[in-house]
């Protein structure tokens, strides 16, 4: 179902011309200082890849993929792409890629069965990335010292969008705030993963929560991953398992924490088949991608994605998505932003 978040005397801080000139700005400041942090260079990405091979990410495992056949391969079915998780790694062996080094692109995806709102679109763009790592990097400082980079980019780029536009005034914090699902779990054990998403962001204005897509120990996961590209059960944080999270900020308009990057170490050949037994996939293993990364033909890597209008929505202090990207919306949605103030491109 769509939902609609209304703050209360929302006024955008920038015309039409402003914000489209802002989204510009930050797009290209904040790949440039990405790409230096984590010497990476920038590739070309598909938009659609063949099904069956799994090479295309399956989220949460439920989404449904769009799809159409391709006339000169007998109706093969192609995927429209809902992130480059898998295909990224499978670049970096193309590409001959030297651990310490890495890549990165532009990712357009479609993701049909997401719920339209202010920060949920049908059309999805961020910066996908992937670096080659070595077995002595798997471990949860690297990890940090990877999110703290990205962070770093993040904060540069804040002060550039200050000095095009004085009114908006930077707001995050020097540090970033790390804390594993499973303590967050314990320090709010009355709340839902997103109510305990929203008080930790409160209280520290940004933070990386480590350990999406395994158990918690009241038998449920904080939010769910698919099983064969993040490590979620190799030990991590203060002892607890998982190797990746989300990189989250309180977003000051929504009154509310929102996700701006999901990454990770990405698993081996043993917590590959530790984490598709866990859910019953062990099948996957026959598949084109599974059996390249079995075979020892694929590098360690560490990688995620940042989503290009989530951070150009919270650097420019906007209400809604559909005011940094066109898409389709309800048409009742879009009567009521417009009545909020919150034209929709």
């Amino acid at each position: 179902m769509s939902y609609l978040i209304k703050p209360t005397n929302y006024r955008p801080l920038l015309d039409l011309k402003q914000t489209e000139l802002g989204i510009k700005q930050i797009k290209e400041f904040f790949q440039l200082n990405l790409s230096s942090e984590l010497r990476l260079r920038r590739v070309t990405a598909p938009l659609f890849v063949l099904k069956g091979m799994g090479i295309n990410d399956d989220l949460n495992g439920v989404e449904r993929a769009v799809s159409f056949p391709i006339k000169d391969l007998q109706d093969a079915q192609a995927e429209v792409v809902h992130s480059l998780a898998k295909w990224k790694r499978m670049t970096l062996a193309d590409y001959h890629i030297e651990p310490g080094h890495g890549i990165y692109t532009d990712m357009n995806a479609i993701r049909a069965d997401e719920e339209l709102g202010n920060i949920h679109s049908l059309y999805v763009d961020q910066w996908d990335w992937e670096r080659v790592i070595t077995k002595e990097d798997r471990n949860i400082d690297f990890l940090k010292e990877i999110v703290n980079r990205i962070y770093a980019a993040m904060i540069r780029t804040e002060y550039m969008v200050y000095e095009m536009y004085p009114v908006i005034k930077p707001c995050l914090p020097k540090e970033l705030f790390f804390i594993h699902s499973e303590e967050l779990r314990q320090l709010y054990p009355d709340m839902e993963a997103k109510d305990r998403e929203n008080a930790i962001t409160k209280q520290y204005g940004a933070v990386f929560i480590i350990g999406i897509g395994g158990q918690l120990g009241d038998g449920k996961k904080h939010d769910g991953r698919a099983p064969d590209y993040d490590d979620y059960s190799s030990k991590g944080l203060n002892g607890y398992p998982g190797l990746n999270g989300d990189l989250l900020l309180w977003n000051d308009v929504l009154q509310r924490a929102i996700e701006l990057s999901s990454m990770g170490i990405r698993v081996d050949k043993e917590a590959l088949v530790r984490q598709l037994k866990e859910e019953g996939e062990e099948k996957r293993l026959d598949l084109y991608f599974h059996k390249r990364l079995m075979n020892d033909t694929l590098p360690l890597s560490i990688g995620g994605g940042i989503g290009q209008s989530r951070l150009c929505m919270y650097y420019l202090r906007k209400a809604h998505i559909g005011e940094i990207q066109a898409s389709i919306w309800p048409e009742s949605m879009r009567k009521e932003c417009e009545a909020l103030n919150m034209p929709l491109i």
